[in-house]
């Protein structure tokens, strides 16, 4: 039987959340944290008010708290609190998020009330609204309090959120452990808690090379000081090797804004990585690393760091240099080795339109085993949607190049250049209007971004339509499966009857994310009588159509798929993904495996 076992939990009602957290540590035999966090002490489930709104909850919370937050004594403040945070009866994330952004009238006095409230405090609505005011307010010396109540299910967010701005490695732990979808890491923090940087190093080359575990790539490299490892060792191949990984993730914009902006060591750990890139044997996963690093320092959010004056343009130097020249033709059967020679010259060309030109286009495909394609615009060499935005990734050449939208006409245009990776409607989009104004191109009239409103942008017409004609025909980014669906893409928008005579329409023709080497047709299919459902929606159903790479040209592959549409009706040999169950039962199509059914 364990200690755990044979000791019961402290009572919850008469200890602090911060001495029940250290109980739960101390009667570890292990000192293992869970992979969740110790779960909290039973006592009244969170309040839930469901008809409770954002300005309902700001106005509680700000007459509640404002008042005696600037009460200089603690203790009565902290007691006060205490009592009136329980009487809110707020979801605790709501109480933290207002908290967070109360005006305060005497900060000395509300940094000693929250101090007070995060180790005394004996329910969660008090320790919340003290986590929320360290966030603003923590000092060094609140750090160990801070990491202990990070220990526990339900803080570990709000903890790492105060740890930030004070000791990154403490504030990286608790985040790791509250979103570990997969016990992957477990080792890893398992290793950190030793203080031994031979299991730390050895934890972190045994990283499955996954999104699953490399999306906390930023916090990975802060918990396991990544920093500190390569000082250490700094010709440690397999080290240099997991730490591009690890930097091109951060690089990447995932889920918002880039980590790599928020990663402090950032610029030391590149210049690390690129003095001793000659280090990692040229092997075809290593040469793509490096180029991926390449690509990120050229035109990726990592230009936005507070680099020394040239200092980016010698790392790339250094890159070039290192790196071995392209195959002149397509290898067969060999992608990544295909995507490095597509991609080899893009980071390193330079134009005649200075140095940076004034506006550049950059297309980014990469890597190998993605679908993700990006058209980066850059002014004066900064990348404009990691700088202005930061919600997710330029659109793809489809939308911006081949499209069109990018050209500057006397009649305004304004253009979508970017939306939010969870969709407009929820975090936004950044528009720009695009105008011809005599011999000079206009940016100007800018929706979404973050922050201030960026100033309009003037360009040279004649070098802006030079950019971009040669941005619109160098299709040097693009894969046969690629050029197969804009092939498709492009016909199928000429020749609207095509599909029109099997009563579809096109979705969208591109490649599939999981699968890059596939391309794939969505067609949709409205009901023939303009049935609805019970909301006053068209009933529908989408098909889709799924082409394999063969390795046949993408000319004769597009054809004969438009060929095949032309002679038979889709419906019959493409696959039921997604609508009405009533209409697909009514014509008797059968779904595919992991469709998603309509009621």
């Amino acid at each position: 039987m364990s200690a755990r076992e044979e000791r019961q939990a402290l009572p919850s009602r008469t200890t602090s959340l911060h001495d029940y957290a250290l109980f739960r540590h101390g009667i570890e035999p292990d000192g293992r944290i869970p992979r969740r966090g110790y779960p909290l002490p039973d006592g009244p489930s969170e309040p839930s008010r469901e008809n409770l709104t954002w300005q309902q909850a700001q106005d509680e919370v700000t007459d509640a708290l404002t008042p005696l937050l600037a009460d200089p004594d603690p203790v009565r403040a902290a007691d006060a609190v205490h009592r009136r945070a329980a009487d809110l009866a707020m979801p605790h994330r709501t109480l933290r998020a207002h908290t967070a952004r109360l005006a305060l009238t005497d900060e000395d006095a509300a940094r000693l009330t929250a101090r007070r409230l995060i180790r005394t405090g004996t329910d969660m609505a008090a320790v919340c609204v003290g986590m929320a005011l360290m966030i603003r307010l923590g000092q060094p010396e609140d750090v160990p309090c801070l990491t202990t109540l990070g220990m526990l299910s339900g803080l570990a967010d709000a903890a790492s959120a105060a740890l930030d701005p004070l000791d990154r490695q403490a504030a990286a732990l608790p985040a790791i452990r509250h979103r570990d979808r997969s016990e992957n890491l477990t080792s890893l923090t398992d290793a950190i808690a030793t203080g031994d940087a031979e299991a730390v190093r050895a934890a972190l080359l045994a990283l499955p090379d996954e999104d699953g575990v490399l999306w906390l790539a930023r916090r990975i490299a802060e918990a396991a000081d990544l920093h500190g490892l390569l000082l250490a060792r700094p010709q440690d191949a397999d080290l240099l090797a997991l730490t591009g990984r690890l930097l091109h993730r951060m690089a990447a914009p995932g889920d918002g804004c880039a980590d790599i902006l928020d990663y402090l060591p950032a610029r030391a750990v590149y210049e690390a990585l690129v003095r001793h890139a000659d280090l990692l044997p040229p092997s075809p996963d290593h040469l793509a690393l490096l180029l991926s690093t390449a690509l990120d320092l050229h035109s990726g959010a990592a230009v936005l760091l507070d680099w020394r004056p040239g200092r980016r343009e010698d790392l790339l130097d250094a890159l070039d240099r290192q790196l071995p020249p392209a195959a002149p033709e397509p290898v067969p059967g060999d992608r990544r080795a295909d995507w490095f020679r597509r991609n080899r010259h893009l980071p390193f060309a330079r134009t005649d339109a200075g140095d940076p030109p004034r506006w550049e286009l950059a297309v980014v495909h990469g890597p190998a085993d993605s679908s993700d394609v990006e058209t980066r615009i850059l002014v004066d060499g900064v990348p404009l949607v990691p700088a202005l935005f930061g919600k997710g990734r330029a659109h793809p050449p489809e939308h911006l190049l081949d499209s069109g939208r990018l050209r500057a006409a006397p009649e305004p245009r304004e253009v979508q250049l970017c939306e939010a990776y969870c969709t407009e409607g929820c975090c936004g989009a950044l528009y720009v209007t695009i105008r011809r104004d005599g011999d000079e191109v206009v940016w100007d009239g800018w929706r979404g971004a973050v922050g201030p409103t960026p100033p309009a942008y003037r360009f040279d017409a004649a070098a802006y339509d030079a950019e971009l004609a040669r941005a619109e025909q160098d299709h040097s980014w693009c894969w046969p499966a690629r050029s197969t669906a804009r092939l498709i893409a492009a016909e199928l928008q000429e020749r609207p009857g095509l599909l029109g005579r099997w009563g579809l329409s096109p979705v969208w023709v591109g490649t599939g994310h999981d699968e890059p080497h596939t391309t794939v047709m969505r067609f949709v299919f409205p009901a023939p009588d303009g049935a609805e459902d019970p909301y006053g929606q068209p009933l529908r159903l989408y098909f889709d159509w799924r082409l394999p790479d063969d390795g046949s040209p993408p000319e004769e592959r597009a054809a004969a798929a438009l060929d095949r549409i032309g002679r038979s009706d889709p419906k019959g040999f493409a696959q039921l993904q997604r609508g009405s169950s009533e209409l697909a039962a009514a014509l008797g199509y059968t779904w595919a495996d992991g469709a998603d059914q309509d009621p």
